[in-house]
């Protein structure tokens, strides 16, 4: 942004000083200005676990945050693994499998709902970024290997997934919670029965 200041001082020699400023200004995300420095990792794990809207927003923005989104999936899928200790070498890298594969299925599932019959605006590279980072409550199915809190830790991240999950798919697609909500129940759907169909097919 520049500010010009003219000075005129004489007659037929007067000169004008143009004075610059500039402010680094980063691009406007949901009608509220960028944090200048990015957030580390961590820092956005936590914020996205805190249903933050604004940093949706960034990572949604910030096409190098994809790598991010993927790792926090891995993150999560270890930590159900750990969580639900007994499934083995082959349980630990099946979960990790289907998180990735969930992960990208869910995102081209939700992008095509709400993007292309709901109306949103959103692009999939977006929502796998969003989505992505909607599973760092999942770090905490590492809590579920404790003995009798198990079944309760599950659910309670269960339901902190979920909720991550519309504000995700809300902050990327661009419109209310409603439509939002809309999209993950018709989403949810759509993954059900694509999972019978492979289920019954392999059988």
């Amino acid at each position: 942004m520049a500010r010009s200041a003219g000075l005129g001082t004489g007659n037929d020699d007067s000169r004008f000083l143009t004075v610059c400023t500039y402010t680094r200004e980063k691009p406007q995300v949901g009608g509220h200005m960028e944090v200048a420095q990015r957030r580390s990792l961590v820092e956005r794990m936590i914020a996205a676990a805190k249903l933050d809207a604004q940093l949706y927003e960034e990572v949604e923005a910030d096409a190098d945050a994809t790598s991010q989104a993927a790792l926090v999936v891995g993150l999560a899928a270890v930590a159900s693994a750990i969580g639900g200790a007994g499934g083995g070498a082959t349980g630990f890298f099946g979960g990790l499998i289907a998180a990735f594969v969930g992960w990208l299925l869910w995102s081209g599932v939700t992008y095509l709902i709400g993007d292309k019959l709901l109306g949103g605006t959103a692009t999939w590279g977006e929502l796998l970024r969003t989505i992505g980072f909607a599973q760092s409550p999942g770090v905490f199915y590492v809590l579920a290997i404790i003995p009798v809190l198990g079944g309760l830790v599950r659910l309670a991240v269960l339901v902190w997934l979920l909720v991550a999950g519309i504000v995700a798919i809300r902050q990327a697609l661009d419109f209310s919670t409603g439509k939002a909500i809309v999209t993950a129940l018709l989403g949810w759907l759509v993954m059900a029965t694509l999972s019978m169909v492979l289920l019954s097919g392999a059988a």
